[in-house]
Formats: C-alpha cells, structure tokens, sequence
C-alpha cells in the first residue's frame, strides 16, 4: 500500500489528490497552515477512509516543523513511498505594488518549503524507491508581467529537473505536475478556461499509477483555451 505525504493538503489542489488517493486505498499524511481547516478537512472522511487520513499543521517554509511532521508520518505508517510538494501561493500585487513581506512568506513557501521536504522526506523514499512531485505552473514556463509568483515556479521547475538528476539511479522518480488555470483561491480575478482541482489531482494519481520503470518528468496540463 501507498503512503503518501501532502503539503498544502487542506484545500484545492492538495484536497482533492488527499480524496482520490484514500478513495484508491492509499494512507495519506496531509499537512496545512489552518488547524480548524485541517481538522474540518480530517472529518470530512468517515469510516475505514478516516483511519487512514492524519495529518499536522505545519508552516511549509519551516525545517523543524517540516521534518517532525514527515516523523510523525513515518511513526504512523512505517514507511514513504510518495511525498508530494504540492503548498504554495501567490501573493497579491506586482514588483511596484506588492507587500515585501508577502513576498517573503511567498517564497519561503513556494521555493524553500519544496526543498525542505526534500530533504526531510529523501532518506525515506530512497529506501522504497519513492517518488516525490512538485506541483508546477505553467507560469513557471512563461513569464507574466511584474509578477513574483512566476519566479517561484519556474524556480520550482529548476528544483524538481535538479533533483530528478540528482537521484538517477538511486530508483526514486521525480515529476513536476505544471497546471495552467486551476479554480482555487489563488484567483483575484477568474479567468475564462479553468480546471478543477480534481482535474489535476486525477493526472497526479495516473503519473503514480504509472509502473515502476517508467519516470513521468514533467506533465504540463490546461484548461482547453487557455492562451499561455
């Protein structure tokens, strides 16, 4: 059986991989940033699914909470097969208008966060040969006007081809999953094409559905019409 560690697992994107993995008999250990979120998203499962979803909250971009919550999970279940870095967000404003202090908790999340659970979650999955994902953007492909947000995920982008080289070899894959417009909180203004979140969390679970001699590097997936 699967396990499986989510960051930013409360909501969007995170939520719905958490509901398609329990629903294929997976253990999920989710982390959030909301303890009255992440208690509501816990007693949405009833039942059998119940005993096999945790999770703690944690501040991404913090190593000591990060590394306790990845021990928790393997106190838990006893071993990791896929961690997924999946926290992130985007902070209002552009290089002129933005808060430097949402910058900062942007970054420390976005960037920093997915590292730290690199290193907090490799030792583990090297043993079972795991996988670790990043969640992508397609703005980390394309550049959008004055917006720091898209330097983090073509940082992310960076990270995660890094990362897949560094372990060749060793047995444990790495894939960037790299969604266009997604309808999350994200958004101040809608966009005209958008996914569901459960769009991309049923692309996730095919990339882990995948067989163990095939490394799905990268997927970048849209909404049909979206221009970029």
């Amino acid at each position: 059986m699967k396990n499986i560690f989510i960051t930013g697992g409360t909501s969007g994107i995170g939520a719905a991989t958490a509901r398609h993995a329990i629903a294929a008999g997976r253990n999920v250990f989710v982390t959030g940033r909301s303890e009255p979120r992440l208690q509501a998203f816990l007693d949405s499962f009833q039942g059998e699914q119940r005993s096999r979803i945790f999770g703690e909250v944690v501040d991404a971009g913090s190593w000591e909470q990060t590394e306790s919550a990845v021990q928790a999970c393997l106190q838990r279940w006893g071993r990791l097969d896929v961690a997924f870095a999946n926290a992130g967000f985007s902070a209002r404003g552009d290089l002129a208008s933005g808060d430097p202090e949402k910058w900062r908790e942007m970054l420390m999340t976005n960037v920093l966060g997915a590292a730290l659970l690199i290193k907090a979650t490799l030792p583990a999955l090297t043993t079972t040969r795991g996988y670790f994902l990043f969640t992508g953007s397609t703005a980390g492909r394309k550049v959008y006007p004055g917006n720091l947000y898209t330097a983090t995920k073509w940082a992310v982008t960076g990270l995660a081809e890094s990362l897949r080289q560094q372990m060749v070899g060793s047995g444990v894959r790495v894939s960037v999953i790299s969604p266009g417009h997604v309808d999350t909180p994200l958004w101040a203004e809608r966009p005209d094409a958008m996914m569901e979140a459960d769009d991309v969390a049923r692309a996730v679970m095919w990339i882990l559905d995948q067989p163990d001699h095939v490394d799905v590097s990268e997927m970048i997936i849209r909404a049909l019409g979206q221009e970029f």
